[in-house]
């Protein structure tokens, strides 16, 4: 069974800029029936949701000022959503920053902002306002997720644990008792302002391994395009899947290695 976003409700966290604004403008372009922008920046936010608006009809799309990390916060957004378009049915929890000279924030945005987000969407809004037989969550995590980079220890650690979500929140037991399908994207160098403003790196010894990245950074892609392929997979991924979109190639799935895999 394939998910049809048209006539859908979608929240996005960190929907103001970078690649959460290109999943709005997805959303909107597969036909959502409405899109949620929650986000810490209020002056960007109005001002792409007014834009999306006179691009894709009047009341299409909303700001909530949300600060992920505020649990009570984050949960207005769902109430919001709820109230202004009646269901909800995707959630791309999208939200995070890549600041591992300021650690405690990274962890507390990365992962904290995120299980609020998945908490919030499994146990009390998606499962119980979705208007069809099924609903997905999308959470963004990296490629730093799946492997180590030298240049953000904290950042890597904290996409590690996104991953972890999406194992554990994905499994048929959760599947079954919710019929939300969990599924993560790791994206590769996108061109995004993730990386803007102080505080990259724990110390600025760590930034001479930047140019160990020097193959990956030849080859950013651009943000439309990891929205166009997470698009895809929001309509057929299984849950618990993980996918890697880099290059600007299409998106492929990513298995890690288990315990019952090495005693077979």
């Amino acid at each position: 069974m394939v998910f049809v976003i048209n006539g859908k409700v979608a929240l996005v966290t960190g929907g103001a800029s970078g690649i959460g604004l290109n999943f709005a403008k997805s959303l909107l372009l597969s036909g959502a029936k409405g899109v949620t922008l929650a986000d810490i920046n209020e002056i960007e936010g109005k001002i792409v949701a007014e834009q999306l608006n006179k691009q894709f009809g009047e009341n299409k799309v909303i700001f909530v000022k949300t600060n992920i990390i505020d649990y009570s916060n984050f949960e207005d957004a769902f109430k919001i959503t709820v109230e202004k378009f009646g269901n909800i049915d995707i959630l791309m929890n999208n939200a995070g920053i890549a600041t591992d000279g300021a650690f405690k924030k990274s962890v507390e945005v990365n992962v904290l902002g995120t299980i609020n987000g998945m908490i919030l969407g499994i146990e009390h809004y998606l499962s119980k306002y979705m208007s069809g037989d099924e609903a997905v969550i999308a959470l963004t995590s990296s490629v730093c997720g799946l492997e180590g980079y030298p240049q953000w220890p904290v950042y890597a650690a904290t996409k590690f644990a996104g991953i972890g979500m999406v194992l554990s929140w994905g499994t048929e037991f959760h599947y079954n008792r919710t019929k939300i399908r969990v599924f993560a994207l790791c994206p590769s160098s996108t061109h995004t302002n993730l990386l803007a403003g102080n505080n990259k790196w724990l110390v600025p010894e760590y930034e001479k391994a930047f140019e160990l990245l020097e193959e990956e950074i030849k080859n950013t892609q651009t943000p439309e395009h990891v929205s166009t392929e997470v698009m895809k997979l929001l309509e057929n991924s299984k849950t618990g899947s993980i996918w890697i979109i880099e290059s600007g190639k299409s998106a492929y799935e990513f298995t890690l290695r288990t315990r019952k895999d090495l005693l077979k």
